[in-house]
């Protein structure tokens, strides 16, 4: 059995997991850092809410995956009907991961742990972009407009929640009780 190698872009969406992983980490600080700079907490958490610590997923996903088409997509022919495909459910699957991991050990076992918080960051990095890896190698895509649409939708609702926060639990800073950018 031959073992076939990957694509340059393959790898790419492979290395992602350690970096984006770092990058998201490094997100977390990002708003305090800034002197709570407003712009800045558009794209980084600006509380404890399960939903701002989403935004270290969703524009480092983000970045990530345009950057690169935006650099080596004439190099390695790189079909956009397959890469924003793939950018799209990496970056929901992500999305919708979160939540349902955190929510799950700390609603079904009455725990919160910073540990197992890191640790899920990490599981949901890696089922995001393991899942655009694969709809990229095995996918024909969905036109890349659609895609690209459906990725700014959600970075737009995200960032309209930061600063028009609806009062429900997913949007509710753990530690303060507070909503959205104060």
């Amino acid at each position: 059995m031959k073992c076939r190698s990957i694509t340059p872009p393959q790898k790419w969406i492979l290395l992602g997991i350690p970096v984006l992983f770092l990058l998201g980490s490094f997100m977390h600080f990002l708003y305090d850092l800034s002197g709570y700079n407003a712009v800045v907490g558009a794209i980084a958490a600006v509380n404890e809410s399960v939903w701002e610590h989403s935004k270290l997923i969703l524009f480092p996903f983000i970045a990530w995956w345009a950057i690169y088409y935006l650099v080596k997509a004439k190099k390695y022919s790189i079909d956009p009907d397959k890469w924003f495909t793939a950018a799209m459910a990496a970056l929901v699957t992500a999305l919708i991961t979160m939540p349902m991991l955190f929510y799950f050990y700390t609603e079904a076992f009455g725990i919160e742990s910073l540990v197992i918080d890191i640790i899920i960051f990490l599981i949901v990095v890696i089922l995001g972009q393991l899942m655009g890896f694969h709809v990229y190698k095995y996918s024909k895509g969905i036109n890349p407009w659609t895609s690209i649409g459906l990725i700014v939708l959600i970075a737009l609702v995200f960032v309209l929640l930061t600063f028009c926060p609806l009062h429900i639990p997913l949007l509710q800073d753990s530690t303060t009780g507070l909503y959205g950018i104060q």
